[in-house]
């Protein structure tokens, strides 16, 4: 699901938009997502959120017992390990071995739609290997990942373990998808949402991304949701910069550049202005 928010009726009201978003996102993802947006995310010159909502609930085509559930240890990359509940069976299941690691795919029981579903763990042979792993599925995700179609054969397993697990994560991730090479959405000047947001009264472009995530493994299935929202900013809104000083007092450089393309006619210092008197 995904949503603009436009903020142009009701600026006066900021922290009412907001409570409205968190609403919305909390009903797409049946309340496990309840506060995307924090106190002081947007004001009364953000000119509109892009959000959006994704919400998964499936149940397992073969439900663990949870009779067999047991406590065991999980051993950790730092050395040491805790003792948490894992899941197991004693059924076939679908499992590929592959150089350095295996693969689980567990299937989820289809719906009226008919859509497959699967979860895929994969698991590094060393307790240290996940950094090793995720470089390598990363590095060629298209020749490494597996899919249906690669495991689709079940194999006996003597032993099979797999944690009940619940992990919830919450960031800002402006920072984070600009170091990862993702700059458009944040540049002032090439941004383009008039697709998006109807009828903008300036150019937009994305000012803070919050994401937030949420999952949770147990015998039955799987339950899960994210929420993602980009409050965008634009030029006419943006708070002005405060105010600089530019005093050329000591030794400095300068270059004379042709602008549009860049090129560069004259470069020089200058270290004692008195001597051109």
């Amino acid at each position: 699901m995904a949503a603009a928010f436009s903020l142009r009726v009701l600026r006066h009201i900021p922290e009412d938009v907001r409570l409205q978003i968190n609403q919305w996102v909390a009903s797409a993802t049946a309340g496990r997502i309840k506060d995307l947006l924090p106190p002081g995310s947007i004001d009364s010159g953000t000119p509109a959120v892009l959000a959006n909502a994704l919400y998964f609930k499936g149940a397992w085509e073969r439900k663990f017992d949870t009779s067999l559930t047991q406590d065991g240890a999980f051993y950790l990359p730092t050395g040491g390990h805790v003792r948490v509940p894992f899941m197991s069976s004693t059924s076939e299941q679908h499992i590929a071995s592959r150089p350095g690691y295996k693969v689980l795919r567990l299937p989820y029981a289809r719906g009226r739609d008919h859509r497959a579903f699967s979860m895929y763990v994969y698991l590094p042979d060393a307790h240290d290997g996940l950094p090793g792993l995720l470089h390598k599925l990363s590095s060629d995700p298209a020749a490494s990942l597996e899919s249906s179609a690669s495991l689709m054969a079940k194999v006996p397993v003597r032993a099979l373990r797999v944690p009940r697990f619940t992990v919830s994560y919450k960031t800002k991730a402006a920072a984070m998808l600009q170091d990862l090479g993702l700059a458009l959405p944040f540049d002032p000047i090439r941004a383009d949402f008039g697709d998006m947001v109807e009828s903008p009264p300036e150019p937009l472009f994305v000012s803070e991304v919050y994401h937030e995530c949420f999952v949770e493994v147990n015998e039955e299935g799987t339950e899960a949701a994210a929420a993602t929202a980009a409050v965008m900013a634009c030029l006419c809104c943006a708070r002005p910069p405060p105010p600089e000083d530019f005093v050329a007092d000591h030794p400095f450089m300068f270059l004379i550049q042709e602008d549009f393309t860049g090129v560069v006619v004259f470069a020089g210092q200058v270290v004692d202005p008195s001597l051109s008197r």
